[in-house]
């Protein structure tokens, strides 16, 4: 081999050469990692999570009571419906240290109390709209797998002191003859029209639901979406409402008319990314969090819209867990700007139990690259 540089000594090209793979190696490991790295969305740059409340499935359904405390309702075994069990109400002041306070609706001998919607009524009252299942046989029925024999029919449960003590108005809305009684999912909000609102689903659709009473008693209006199952309605301002619905994704309706009418589908998450919440950060953008169960991905995601919902930021990642079974997240902003999102998973790392988690987090600022909108297919 001729040496076209005399200064180099011969005993030093193996040397040079090994360098040369080294170097190209190191090279070729960053760009893969890039690559990888890339794959996975970002995290906020500030956040902390929390093991909250250990064993329940939880599901659980913020709301932010008038002196600021944050309370949780939330499913209180760590099993899909499978055993008897009560809805709980857990508080907390910022979202890192949580109590039980309460149980609005405790079930009753071989039945279950698990799914719920929740909010304030307009005097400040925590609502609470439970359903369940019991584990009794009906007549002219086979027995069924186990607290699958029926819906229970909705409970109206209402607390007048922060979640401590509850009162159960049992007699909510029949359903139409054989389309099975209605199960209430995510937020109960007030709109401008003075009324109450939220979702119900019952006969393979989802329903909005309407309170004239504060709470008292509740009415179905209208079909939000024909096929989907749990809801979460939004109130935007005025007449316009919000609904992220859930089928094999997530996707959007909206209402210009208080709930009367609704237009959609506005997909907004991919396959087996569903059980979304909508939310209202203070700098006027919106949040849509929710689970991630796509094989290598799971946990919990957030979107951010600048323009009501009709484009979204790429995904961030808020937590990861170790099985699909996970989800289900509801969000509020504290005083102090920083995001408390709840939800439930199987596992996570270094634990093996059902448990409600906590991400306490920031939102990228509106000029930065994660929360420009996304330009893929799903807008």
């Amino acid at each position: 081999m001729k040496i076209s540089n005399p200064m180099i000594p011969t005993r030093n090209i193996a040397t040079l050469s090994l360098l040369s793979l080294f170097s190209a190696g190191v090279i070729l490991h960053t760009v893969m990692a890039e690559a990888v790295s890339a794959a996975e969305p970002a995290a906020p740059q500030q956040i902390k999570r929390y093991i909250a409340i250990d064993n329940v499935c939880a599901w659980p359904q913020l709301a932010v009571l008038r002196d600021g405390t944050i309370a949780a309702i939330l499913h209180n075994q760590p099993a899909h419906g499978l055993r008897e069990g009560d809805v709980e109400c857990w508080t907390s002041a910022n979202g890192e240290f949580w109590s039980k306070v309460g149980t609005p609706a405790p079930h009753e001998p071989n039945t279950i109390r698990m799914n719920h919607a929740a909010g304030l009524a307009k005097n400040g009252d925590l609502l609470v709209l439970c359903a369940g299942w019991t584990n009794e046989q009906q007549p002219g029925q086979p027995k069924k797998s186990p607290f699958r024999d029926a819906i229970l029919r909705s409970w109206v449960c209402r607390s007048s002191d922060g979640g401590r003590t509850w009162t159960q108005n049992k007699e909510f809305v029949a359903p139409e003859k054989g389309a099975g009684e209605f199960v209430p999912f995510g937020p109960i909000s007030p709109g401008d029209d003075g009324a109450l609102h939220a979702s119900c689903y019952g006969g393979r659709r989802a329903w909005h639901f309407l309170s004239d009473d504060d709470g008292k008693t509740w009415r179905p209006t209208a079909v939000i979406a024909m096929g989907y199952n749990e809801t979460s309605i939004f109130h935007l301002g005025g007449k316009r409402w919000l609904a992220a619905a859930r089928l094999k994704s997530a996707d959007l309706f909206r209402s210009d008319d208080d709930g009367a009418t609704w237009q959609g589908p506005q997909p907004v998450t991919e396959p087996d990314q569903i059980n979304a919440h909508l939310a209202r950060l203070k700098d006027g953008r919106l949040l849509l969090s929710y689970g991630n169960r796509v094989k290598g991905q799971f946990g919990v995601m957030a979107k951010l819209s600048s323009d009501e919902g009709k484009s979204w930021s790429e995904p961030l990642r808020l937590a990861h867990t170790l099985s699909s079974d996970c989800g289900y997240p509801s969000s509020v902003q504290r005083p102090d700007g920083k995001i408390v999102t709840v939800y439930y998973a199987r596992s996570a790392e270094n634990h093996n139990r059902y448990h409600m988690g906590v991400a306490i987090w920031e939102a990228p600022a509106l000029n930065s690259p994660q929360a420009s909108p996304h330009s893929g297919v799903h807008p």
